[in-house]
């Protein structure tokens, strides 16, 4: 498919209804780029390829095509579904989800050899019996808790966790593969937290090993501290929203001080183009008047698609931009359900030319990051909350199509 243009199909894949007017277009060579980038910051470290939330709202099945496609060594998801997903799709590799409940799938994690976490001994508790009931050893990382307050034993706990998956391991219901935790502040450079955190995540694997555990890999490195944390990188790199070519550190350097490539363009048309006067009050609530004659164009997409709400404009200040008749300009008035509107001044447009919401910088586009900024928000939930009735269209790669 020419970029620029929008996407006719009607009916995703696997049956879902698409919208015509907004095309997302994921750049499959984009995401290889940036895999093999992160590989050379992850030096010796094996790379995993977060694909978590649908791979960041870009799409879980071709996505994790090509990272493997790209040297990913492992592949990663919150949820076990999306693993199980990816095993059905014929993905063989490593692969980890970690985000469970009590009662979990554990017997189709187990069958399909997908490593899963503990945290807790409830959840070891459950993966023994479970491996016990499928006849086979799971493959398990224990959480401990460096800081982060979220996943992950306290270090009161962890000695405790340690001896029960020591006793497990030795019953052979459990192969004990990694230890790993997750930084709070990995998005700032130099935070005395992540010393501290590293310090913690050290006494942990140090008092796991004097117990007698033998981990494969022990990882705490997320995109923000595999690109500026040497230290935190060990055996194994978990890289998210840098794979997608957005900086997980914006504060300090852009996705292209980074290297990196954004793979995710989203565009729409025109659908109306209308000259108005000075004082004209714009969509609900009337956020913005125009200060002068001018031309306003409607865009057919909104928050129904994932466009976000916070990205309107008007007194409060500037909404996020789109590209449209040759320039940036913010959204003006409020993102409507299914349509926003943008002031085009007096340039010329007309219905069916292409906006641009966000892309690639060096195209002179707007970037996920200035809609996040623009929202008061981060890219990750800019990418990630694009509805699934909107199709995504693949492009480079060995794959090519939209689903």
């Amino acid at each position: 498919m020419r970029a620029g243009t929008i996407s006719a199909v009607s009916v995703t894949s696997d049956g879902r209804l698409s919208v015509p007017n907004i095309e997302v277009r994921v750049d499959l060579d984009a995401i290889a780029a940036n895999v093999r980038t992160l590989r050379e910051y992850a030096g010796d470290a094996d790379l995993m390829a977060v694909v978590k939330g649908d791979a960041y709202g870009h799409g879980l099945v071709p996505i994790a095509r090509a990272a493997r496609g790209a040297g990913a060594t492992w592949l990663g998801t919150a949820v076990l579904a999306e693993a199980l997903q990816l095993r059905a799709a014929g993905d063989t590799g490593r692969l980890m989800a970690w985000l469970t409940t009590p009662g979990e799938r554990w017997i189709d994690a187990i069958a399909a050899d997908i490593d899963v976490s503990a945290s807790a001994q409830w959840a070891l508790d459950e993966i023994v019996a479970a491996a016990h009931h499928a006849g086979r050893t799971a493959r398990v990382h224990l959480k401990i808790d460096t800081g982060l307050g979220r996943g992950g034993a306290t270090f009161d706990e962890w000695s405790t966790l340690v001896d029960a998956a020591l006793k497990a391991q030795t019953s052979g219901a459990v192969h004990i593969v990694g230890i790993w935790s997750h930084l709070t502040n990995a998005d700032t450079p130099g935070d005395p937290m992540t010393t501290s955190q590293l310090a913690l995540f050290d006494d942990a694997v140090t008092l796991a090993e004097a117990r007698g555990l033998e981990p494969e890999v022990r990882h705490i490195a997320n995109s923000g501290a595999t690109l500026t944390v040497a230290e935190a990188r060990l055996d194994l790199v978990r890289t998210g929203i840098a794979m997608y070519g957005l900086t997980p550190a914006p504060d300090y350097a852009s996705a292209e001080d980074f290297g990196l490539r954004p793979a995710m363009t989203a565009s729409s048309r025109l659908a109306l183009v209308k000259r108005v006067s000075a004082g004209q009050g714009v969509s609900y609530g009337h956020r913005y008047v125009t200060d002068r004659e001018t031309t306003l164009g409607l865009v057919p997409v909104g928050y129904a698609d994932g466009v976000t709400r916070h990205g309107s404009g008007g007194t409060a200040g500037p909404g996020a931009p789109v590209l449209a008749a040759g320039a940036v300009r913010p959204v003006a008035g409020r993102v409507c359900m299914d349509q926003f509107v943008i002031d085009l001044g007096d340039d010329d447009a007309k219905a069916g030319d292409v906006v641009v919401l966000f892309g690639d910088p060096a195209r002179g586009e707007p970037s996920a990051q200035d809609w996040a900024d623009a929202a008061g928000t981060i890219s990750y939930e800019i990418v990630t909350r694009l509805a699934p009735r909107v199709a995504r269209t693949y492009v480079g790669g060995s794959t090519m199509g939209t689903t």
